[in-house]
Order: C-alpha cells, then structure tokens, then sequence
C-alpha cells in the first residue's frame, strides 16, 4: 500500500496566512514602540544608577554602625564563648597572663606594652640628647683650643714686634747718641782750632 500525500487544506492556508499578519504586525509593533523600548531602556538604567548611588552611602554608614555597635559585642561574646569551651588554659603570652589564678585584663597588658614603649623612646631621645650634647661639647673643645692657639701664636707675635720696635728704638738712639758725640767732639774741635788761631 502506498502512502497518500496530504493536500493543504482551506484552514492550513488561512492559519499560514493568520501567521503571516501576525509577525507583520509584530514587526510593525516593534517597529513603532523599539524607541519608547529604548528610551524607558536607558530611563531604567538612569534610574538605577540613581538608585545605586543613593543606597551605597547608606549602605556604608549600617556597615560601620554595625561594626561599631554590633561587631564589638559579638566580638566579645565570642571570645567569653571561646574562654569557657577551652579544655585547658594553658599560657599563650601577654594575653593570658595570670595573676592570682585569675587573668589579667588585656586593656592593662596594652597599658603595660605602651608604658614599655614610652620608656624605650624615652630612652632613644634621651641617648640622642646625649650624644648631640657630646658632639657639642666636642666641637666647643675644638673652638676654645684653637681660641687659645691662635691667641698664644697673637701673643708670641706681639712679644715679637715688642722686641723689634725696641731694638730699632735702641739702635736709633745710640745712633742718636753718636751723632751728638760726633757733634761735640767737631764742635769742641772747631772750639779748640778757633782757640787756637788766635
């Protein structure tokens, strides 16, 4: 037997027809309103933009309230859970340091720790200080003993110029003192050939 083919019908071409007007008008349809789609596209993302920005600082501000209100307690919480699961409080450092069977409060070992601090730059500053002041007394060591020098090396000139002036004064007025002998003796010599003549 062989198979008959199927003949298209009035009603498959009507729906083939029903199909065709409506992706037309689909296509008209997207045709006309692709615009407003696009536009109310780009109103949606201004206004989640707009949105986004005004959430975000809010956002923010619960974020730090939360960490400074809420994370502290359960911060806490979680460490006074920690201390009483702990099978065996064995020493781990500053933190658990005991005193009397009990534990010392870690704002006081912080307290210790920057006391230690204080006193270690303390300590820096004050052997800083120390050494300026060597290097200062150094130098003013150095300043006062080429002072002294320097004055010794004026003085020694001093004596010096004293000697030379004296000896030039000493060797002009023997000088002086011959050129008077030789003065008087002429003069008594001229006295006596005067005498003399007569």
């Amino acid at each position: 037997m062989g198979t008959k083919s199927k003949r298209p019908s009035k009603n498959d071409f009507e729906t083939e027809a029903a199909v065709a007007r409506l992706q037309e008008f689909a296509r008209e349809q997207a045709e006309r309103l692709g615009p407003y789609a696009d536009q109310a596209k780009a109103t949606a993302a201004d206004r989640l933009h707009k949105a986004r920005g005004w959430t975000a600082p809010r956002l923010e501000v619960a974020a730090h309230r939360v960490e400074d209100t809420v994370a502290p307690r359960v911060a806490d919480l979680l460490i006074t859970a920690a201390h009483r699961v702990e099978p065996n409080r064995t020493k781990r450092g500053l933190m658990v340091a005991r005193r009397n069977g009990r534990r010392v409060p870690s704002v006081m070992v912080f307290a210790g720790v920057a006391t230690l601090g204080a006193f270690a730059v303390y300590g820096a500053l004050k052997l800083r200080q120390a050494t300026q002041d060597a290097e200062w007394q150094e130098n003013l060591d150095q300043a006062r003993e080429q002072v002294r020098e320097t004055r010794e090396q004026l003085t020694a000139k001093a004596k010096d110029a004293k000697n030379r002036v004296s000896r030039a004064a000493e060797s002009a007025k023997v000088q002086g003192e011959e050129k008077t002998d030789a003065a008087d003796s002429k003069e008594a010599t001229q006295d006596l050939n005067g005498r003399i003549k007569k």
